[in-house]
């Protein structure tokens, strides 16, 4: 893979933008979000759509799309902030700019339905996206302080890198690659499309909720048929919620995963705190992984932003 281009950091003032690229958006956790980005020193543009509805969506696809080219282009916006996933993303991306967001880069977190975007940055625009808490969601219930501080750190600190630990190897080795992935339901809605990630020499990171153990396994299925997984050089897996919290159900997903990746060589990490249900650590999309089988580490060794 080519080069891709880093995003200028985040700096206390900056103005971040707030957009609703998916699901409808119940207007006092859009606010309670907002007000948390203001306590912390950002200034906040929230998109004129924000609060549309158009059935179960934020408004028409149309004007959704059109917020984000609109704030990619919005030299007063230095980062863009998802309100919610749900559904929506995918509808999107042919709408899209991808060609003028690779003229101007910009943070853009989400995670969740925003993995269709994600990935589409990073292949299609060629600059790093960001996996994480989403305004209406995380901000509005109350980020944990080691995630909103290993999200400031990781949006504003050009030098450093970092490292999350997983709580099981399932495979060991060692790799290294760029990052891709996010919601493993949307990362296989994309099979088949122009939006499916290049797989090819990377680091595939998934994780889900509200799944019954056989449909993670499908899924799983559905990757390793299609030969995403013989084409990475590792896996991570974030948290798997099942749909009902079980015990057993979370013992069986933990079975399909080891399944699914029983005959692959590349190493295997599982139970990374990221994603639905855990703190929600930020990933940086596009950027180069170490995974160190023998430790469960996952490490960065570059910064995210650049000055």
């Amino acid at each position: 893979m080519g080069q891709l281009r880093k995003p200028a950091a985040l700096r206390p003032g900056d103005t971040i933008g707030v957009i609703a690229p998916a699901a409808a958006v119940e207007r006092e956790y859009l606010e309670q979000g907002v007000e948390v980005l203001r306590v912390m020193g950002y200034r906040v543009k929230v998109s004129k759509h924000a609060l549309d509805r158009e059935g179960i969506l934020a408004g028409t696809d149309h004007d959704r799309a059109s917020e984000v080219n609109a704030f990619f282009a919005d030299d007063e916006v230095r980062a863009i902030f998802g309100a919610r996933g749900g559904y929506g993303c995918g509808r999107l991306l042919p709408l899209i700019d991808f060609a003028a967001i690779a003229r101007n880069p910009k943070i853009f977190l989400g995670f969740s339905d925003a993995t269709f975007i994600l990935n589409a940055l990073v292949d299609k625009s060629a600059s790093i996206a960001f996996h994480g808490p989403m305004v209406a969601i995380d901000f509005a219930r109350g980020l944990t302080e080691r995630s909103w501080s290993h999200l400031e750190r990781l949006l504003t600190d050009t030098v450093g890198g970092f490292e999350l630990e997983a709580r099981e190897v399932v495979r060991p080795g060692s790799a290294e690659g760029e990052l891709i992935g996010g919601c493993l339901s949307v990362v296989v809605a994309t099979l088949g499309t122009p939006w499916a990630p290049i797989f090819d020499g990377r680091v595939l990171f998934l994780e889900d909720t509200g799944e019954k153990a056989y449909r993670i396994d499908r899924m799983l299925v559905h990757l390793r048929q299609a030969g995403a997984f013989d084409r990475t050089v590792g896996i991570v897996f974030g948290a798997i919620r099942p749909f009902d919290g079980s015990e057993g159900e979370q013992v069986r997903i933990a079975e399909c995963i080891g399944e699914a990746t029983a005959r692959l060589k590349c190493p295997v990490l599982s139970g990374i705190d990221a994603g639905h249900g855990t703190e929600n650590l930020t990933l940086p999309l596009g950027i180069r992984v170490r995974l160190e089988g023998a430790h469960g580490r996952m490490i960065f060794t570059e910064a995210a932003v650049n000055d």
